[in-house]
């Protein structure tokens, strides 16, 4: 009984390596434009590999802002326009990926594909 138990062990265990399972694994940008990410020093996934979320790309909106007001001092009633109180260039929501950023993926089953969960931040980091 105790070979059969053994027996069955081993044959799940096999089955599960085989089928490759989900696995958590660090990783380091390398290129932008294609997106390329190297994994542990050992292999680098090309972007047709990769599935990024919408939280890691970078999106920046242009504000501008002015209004029309009526003067009514003392050189009579006359519409004006305000200047642009807010900077030209565009403002940053999310900066996206960079080159030398670290990280975590998630290999989805079958290993064709990986997830970038998140970048990676060192707790010593400032600003953390």
């Amino acid at each position: 009984m105790a070979g059969l138990l053994s027996t069955i062990k081993q044959a799940s265990t096999a089955a599960m390596a085989a089928s490759n399972p989900a696995a958590v694994l660090f990783g380091s940008v390398t290129g932008e434009a294609p997106l390329q990410i190297q994994v542990d020093q050992r292999f680098t996934l090309p972007a047709e590999f990769l599935i990024v979320p919408e939280t890691l790309m970078h999106y920046e909106v242009q504000l501008r802002h002015t209004h029309r007001y009526v003067d009514d001092s003392t050189s009579g009633l006359s519409t004006k326009t305000t200047e642009s109180a807010l900077p030209e260039e565009p403002l940053v929501i999310r900066r996206g990926l960079e080159i030398g950023d670290k990280v975590l993926l998630l290999r989805v089953q079958g290993g064709q594909q990986y997830v970038i969960l998140d970048r990676v931040v060192s707790a010593n980091d400032p600003g953390v």
